[in-house]
């Protein structure tokens, strides 16, 4: 757990964390990796942190470190509880449909698409798990470079199913509001089917804490736009700066900075999600 103090922000009841991920031990790491899983960042060392930051809800997100094996994020679920944590998994066009229905059941709502180094599955199955996605009930998530975002745009707003964007568009040099790949991220909010999470700022941020303001400006915008379809993650434990991890109660203060109405951020730690992954608010 990165920090000791309380958040400023009180987290409302049913507050649910949209991305943090589990790791274990004894499981094998994919071929696929290029991060070392942080082995220490368990159910109970992620009960802390709940704990600390007044929050109940997860949503348990497959790492790239195991690749197709799901069976620590579906574990992290149960151990969790069914009603208190939902699962993003990763599969490919070789999944068969019974383990879809196998992962549903143990709680998956998602699928994966990670499009950055370490990813298991590629963009030429983008359409076909897309298109499965959408007969099983699931959203797809996604985390690229947002700066090259409105060179795939067009192909994304071809995809049947909802779509989730990581990280405020994991731009990963900060840009304005006005850079082409933020224009893309727009554009694909205003069709209605497009979510954000508003998450994991210290990643790609060159302003740095509190407020993160360079990212800060494109989540208060996106959030402008559709306030309906934003939510907050943690994106505990933060795997890619374990060296220098942020402060968790940090993570959460972000929605002060970038969410002026309290009644948004409301909907940004509850309703929204709560919509989105399934749970009864």
């Amino acid at each position: 757990m990165n920090g000791t103090e309380k958040p400023r922000l009180v987290a409302p009841a049913n507050t649910i964390d949209s991305h943090m991920h589990l790791y274990d031990a004894t499981t094998p790491v994919a071929k696929t990796a290029v991060v070392p899983p942080p082995i220490w960042a368990n159910v109970d060392a992620y009960r802390k942190v709940q704990a600390r930051l007044g929050i109940s809800r997860a949503v348990v997100v497959q790492p790239s470190a195991y690749g197709l094996d799901n069976s620590v994020t579906l574990n992290g679920v149960a151990a969790l509880g069914r009603d208190k944590a939902r699962a993003v998994v990763v599969v490919n066009d070789a999944t068969p449909d019974a383990e879809w229905r196998r992962l549903s059941a143990a709680g998956a709502c998602g699928l994966r698409m990670h499009m950055l180094p370490g990813g298991a599955v590629g963009w030429e199955d983008m359409a076909s798990l897309a298109r499965k996605a959408a007969d099983h009930g699931w959203h797809m998530q996604m985390q690229m470079d947002g700066r090259h975002l409105h060179e795939r745009v067009d192909f994304l707003k071809t995809l049947p199913c909802t779509l989730v964007v990581d990280h405020v568009g994991k731009f990963l040099e900060p840009v304005t509001i006005e850079h082409p790949g933020f224009k893309a991220l727009a554009s694909l909010l205003d069709t209605g089917r497009v979510w954000l999470k508003l998450s994991a700022a210290y990643e790609v941020s060159r302003a740095g804490p509190p407020d993160f303001r360079d990212t800060g400006a494109l989540a208060t915008e996106a959030a402008r736009l559709a306030p309906e379809r934003m939510v907050w993650a943690s994106n505990w434990p933060h795997v890619s700066k374990l060296a220098d991890p942020p402060d968790d109660a940090g993570e959460l203060d972000t929605l002060l900075y970038w969410i002026a109405d309290p009644a948004v951020r409301m909907r940004i730690l509850v309703d929204n999600p709560a919509k989105l992954y399934g749970f009864t608010v």
